[in-house]
């Protein structure tokens, strides 16, 4: 190969563009901020489901006025309120009870809520963990050695 011809080439290769190799990082200063880029720590979402447990736990003991003083029939004692209001004619009874209804409804949405969140982020901590040691463990040949950037660019094409 002649040496003009080498120069040749290098010029054609850089009005292309090389994308041979990229960094498998951020710029050290993106600059502009707010490019829509979450990022959740697991220490962050450990914390969130463990606040979602602790008001799940006590809205279960301390909200549960349909509950409170129930009686041998399990009714709480608004409910019995209710209904011996509504036993002398009082149209509060009525309301006393719709009351005591949706606050129990509206409870129990609550608590859902509450489970939910805590659980799904307990799972969501556990899968990244687990995706995170799969593509650890394929991004290394069989003898243990790390795969080459360049074997690892072209997935990206």
């Amino acid at each position: 190969m002649a040496w003009d011809e080498w120069e040749q080439l290098k010029a054609q290769a850089a009005e292309k563009g090389s994308t041979g190799m990229r960094l498998n990082q951020l710029p050290a200063d993106p600059g502009g901020g707010g490019q829509g880029v979450f990022v959740a720590y697991q220490d962050d979402l450990g914390a969130v489901g463990h606040e979602a447990f602790i008001l799940h736990d006590h809205l279960n003991k301390q909200a549960d006025i349909a509950g409170a003083g129930m009686d041998k029939h399990g009714a709480g004692s608004t409910m019995q309120a209710a209904a011996s209001l509504k036993n002398h004619n009082f149209t509060f009874g009525s309301a006393l009870e719709t009351t005591v209804t949706v606050w129990d409804n509206q409870v129990k949405t609550l608590l859902q809520a509450c489970a939910h969140i805590s659980n799904h982020l307990d799972y969501s901590k556990k899968m990244h963990a687990n995706d995170d040691a799969q593509v650890g463990i394929s991004l290394h040949h069989r003898d243990g050695s790390a795969v080459p950037v360049s074997e690892i660019d072209k997935y990206f094409k």
